[in-house]
């Protein structure tokens, strides 16, 4: 049978929405195109009256008030993240009689992109020396990788050197409309490993970000129930201003969107605002929408979707493929304006320059406002060493998805580093700069249009194509500064135009981290320090000795138009076919179930896998940290260096091991990672005090501080349980499961707090972690605790009432188990999801026979 034919048959037999809504008596034209896609999904799978009473109330603007169980047509995941997934998996084949059982249910990509790390920089030859590296370090993680794609039915890997997964997603995997083994059309869905999975919502593909250990369970086909959220209308108006970057409307908008409070919602985007955003502006609003604390963030499919297929080279018959079906089921964005029970009104003419940070995303400032955003921070007078001083940039980084998707964005840095290198501007030499390209599409348009040469002439060079400093792997800084920063203490700052900038991320030496457009960081990286008012300052001096500022460097949109209609052709987009040698050189086993190494520093069987103690009342319980708000993922569970002192560092060094490589890479090795938990240099544990804690707690019954790795194994001797406190906010940032795997390792077995991130609150639960809520309106602190007292924790009855009655010490209160779902109840009482699993795959096989 032809594609045309299969597809023709496949549409007519695909659930017809329009057909549906007007059965079933509501007008689809007033329901959220994000519920389109959930109504389609629960039609596809047999549930007509839930799709009945959804698209009824969504009509109406009420929230939905359902559950569901979602099933993706697909999953994604990076190699941070998907190791220990796969680790997962294996170790459930070695604990069932039929490993066979345990095989992917939907089709998986691993994108191999946050492994490769800037340890050379600012030289022509950082990129060739950066991936050696990176291959040296990670052969048995890659070879364990290479093993899975063998042993897993619909499993593929995309090797290192290809791209950023998110950005790799837009310009090929994406296929917005997907189509079965059967020839049937549907939506493209996707759930991914990393919380900016939601940047194909750009495209019009509705997909979130999820834990590993929930990624497990829909692979394995045992989707559970998602209590769907209120979808939220983001009503875009006006247009862009010229001179602003889309990196400056995605900042506006993450602040805004952090004060209207929109945590855990499906955000949809509409408006005349929407016609004045290319689809690359428009996934890099959706890319950050963890960041303004959205559970997804999404587009429709309009004609713009449409042409960004054709320019990256998608075939005239899959977009037309695309358009049709789109049209017919009343998912191609036209005229209807949907009805939202809640919508958020933002300008884009209001938007100018600026960045963000110190420490978070949603801290955006003007660039007038920078000097006194860094003063704030430092606090102190400026203290100058040999080579650098407070408020001095020592990290420039290009990088990060979230921009270099975007050919506006980086042309424009281009163009502003030409006028640069025209005008005679350098670099100072404490700033480390590096360029790192979310796909080789991006090399290719700039070297193309000339101006990766101007890049390079300021130091910007390729050192990778991976995530990198957005992801803390920025390596050591410039030779001499990162001695002398420790000699003094210094306040340093960097900046990247990327996602994130919480403390310690970027690199444990700075402290001070600014979000902005690449252009910009150009431009700061000319400066060499954020004391600098940028509105009104010089970035320097030319050669004959005028000043030049940012004004006068500044690219015009025409300028950026005709460089994109020159050079951002289908060809840039072409896919690599020739195997890469260094790649195809790594060797893996075979056969059904891994060959685990007693001696791996990297890849281990982990402790969390057999059935533990499901969570229950607790007594005699202690403290083992007392968090105050924000505390992201980085705090709990760092993704960067090892330090050599610290509690993982000695662990390697024992077993001989002198490359420590990063957090990240080690997540096969629970040893290492239990042993990371809570180490960030930058977390304030207040019951050591009120600044950064180094990593270590007290030990509550004997007054000793330790590091927490040491003190949780004290309580563990002693058989006592443990809890952490928490402010608001509790879990910001990314998927990380590892920041509920590592706590639990710990000893951890309930935090009370007063509120949690959407993807870490989810991952708790997937870990047999309870979360509870604080009574509202109370910080454990405003309840009288100080985190020193004995806890009991009276928990046989929160699955039916929600409530936990909590005494700790002379105080007794409810909280609030935020327990979202049957299905999470069910993981959470079984002591997680790998025992859940384990369970159901051996009553699968009791049932066989």
């Amino acid at each position: 049978m032809s594609r045309t034919t299969s597809a023709a048959s496949a549409a007519s037999a695909a659930p017809s929405l329009p057909g549906f809504a007007a059965e079933r008596g509501f007008d689809l034209g007033a329901v959220p195109y994000t519920g389109r896609v959930l109504i389609e999904s629960l039609l596809r799978g047999g549930d007509p009256a839930r799709a009945e009473v959804l698209g009824k109330r969504l009509a109406l603007g009420e929230d939905p008030g359902l559950e569901m169980p979602f099933r993706p047509a697909r999953i994604l995941v990076q190699d941070y993240t998907g190791i220990p997934l796969l680790v997962d998996l294996a170790v459930l084949r070695d604990r069932v009689a039929e490993p066979g059982r345990v095989n992917p249910a939907l089709p998986i990509d691993v994108v191999v992109d946050h492994s490769v790390q800037a340890d050379w920089a600012g030289r022509p030859d950082a990129l060739t020396l950066n991936e050696a590296l990176e291959m040296s370090r990670n052969q048995e993680r890659y070879s364990f990788l290479k093993w899975a794609e063998g042993a897993f039915d619909g499993l593929r890997v995309i090797p290192p050197g290809h791209g950023i997964v998110h950005q790799v997603n837009l310009e090929r995997l994406a296929t917005v409309v997907a189509e079965g083994r059967d020839g049937s059309l549907y939506p493209d869905t996707v759930l991914g490993t990393d919380s900016h999975t939601t940047m194909v919502g750009g495209l019009g593909v509705l997909g979130w970000g999820v834990g590993g250990l929930e990624a497990e369970a829909q692979m394995l086909g045992l989707a559970q129930p998602i209590g769907i959220p209120r979808i939220v209308g983001v009503r875009l108006t006006g247009a862009v201003s010229p001179g602003t970057s889309p990196i400056d409307v995605v900042l506006a908008l993450t602040r805004r969107l952090r004060e209207r409070n929109v945590r855990a919602m499906m955000l949809e985007f509409t408006g005349p605002g929407v016609a004045e955003l290319t689809a690359p502006d428009r996934c890099t609003i959706a890319n950050m929408a963890p960041e303004y604390g959205a559970m997804t963030a999404f587009f429709p499919v309009d004609e713009e979707t449409l042409s960004y297929l054709r320019r990256t080279g998608r075939t005239d018959s899959d977009v037309a493929r695309v358009r049709d079906y789109c049209l017919r089921q009343r998912l191609l964005r036209g005229g209807d304006e949907p009805v939202f029970g809640r919508t958020i009104d933002f300008d884009l003419g209001e938007v100018g320059p600026g960045l963000a940070g110190p420490s978070r995303p949603d801290q955006r400032i003007s660039l007038g406002e920078l000097p006194a955003s860094f003063a704030a921070l430092h606090q102190g007078e400026v203290r100058t060493e040999d080579v650098v001083s407070d408020g001095d940039l020592v990290i420039a980084a290009i990088t990060s998805c979230t921009s270099t998707s975007n050919p506006k964005a980086m042309l424009a840095a281009g163009l502003f580093a030409r006028r640069a290198v025209e005008r005679g501007l350098t670099v100072p030499a404490h700033v480390k700069t590096s360029l790192s390209p979310g796909s080789r599409a991006v090399t290719r348009y700039l070297a193309e249009s000339g101006l990766l040469g101007d890049l390079e002439k300021l130091g910007f060079h390729v050192v990778g194509y991976g995530c990198m400093t957005c992801n803390g792997g920025s390596g050591p800084l410039n030779p001499g500064v990162g001695e002398a920063v420790d000699r003094l203490g210094l306040t340093v700052a960097a900046v990247l135009s990327g996602n994130r900038n919480f403390e310690s991320r970027i690199h444990s030496q700075v402290r001070a981290g600014y979000l902005a457009s690449p252009a910009l960081v150009v431009a700061l990286a000319l400066v060499g320090t954020v004391r600098a008012d940028l509105e009104n300052e010089p970035l320097g001096t030319d050669t004959e000795g005028r000043p030049v500022h940012l004004r006068d460097l500044w690219p015009h949109n025409g300028e950026l138009r005709e460089l994109e209609d020159r050079f951002i052709t289908p060809g840039m987009f072409a896919h690599d076919q020739a195997p890469d040698p260094a790649w195809e050189a790594i060797s893996a086993p075979d056969g059904e179930v891994f060959a685990w190494d007693p001696a791996s520093a990297y890849i281990r069987p982990p402790a969390y896998a057999d059935p533990g103690p499901a969570p229950g009342s607790l007594s005699g319980a202690r403290a083992l940290l007392a968090l105050g708000d924000d505390i992201s993922t980085d705090h709990i569970s760092p993704v960067g260096a090892i330090p050599a002192d610290s509690p993982a560092g000695r662990h390697l060094l024992e077993r001989g091991v002198r490359d420590f490589n990063s957090y990240g890479s080690r997540r096969g090795n629970h040893e290492v990672m239990a042993r990371g938990t809570f180490s960030n240099p930058r977390l304030r544990n207040l019951l050591v005090g009120d600044g950064d804690s180094g990593g270590s707690t007290l030990h509550l019954p004997s007054g000793e501080r330790l590091p927490v790795f040491d003190a949780a194994r004290r309580y563990a001797e002693s058989g006592t349980p443990l809890i952490v406190l928490a402010g608001r906010s509790y879990g910001m940032g990314s998927s990380r499961d590892w920041a509920a795997k590592g706590p639990w390792l710990l000893g951890v077995r309930a935090v009370l707090a007063e509120s949690f991130e959407r993807i870490h609150r989810a991952n708790l639960c997937a870990m047999g972690i309870l979360p509870l809520l604080l009574p509202a309106g109370h910080g454990w602190a405003g309840l009288g605790l100080t985190g020193h007292e004995e806890f009991a924790l009276d928990v046989d009855r929160a699955r039916e009432t929600r409530e936990v009655r909590v005494t700790a010490g002379e105080q007794v209160f409810t909280a609030r188990a935020d327990v979202q779902s049957e299905g999470e109840w069910d993981v959470l009482l079984a002591g997680g999801t790998l025992p859940y699993l384990l369970r159901q795959l051996r009553e699968q096989e009791a049932a066989s026979g």
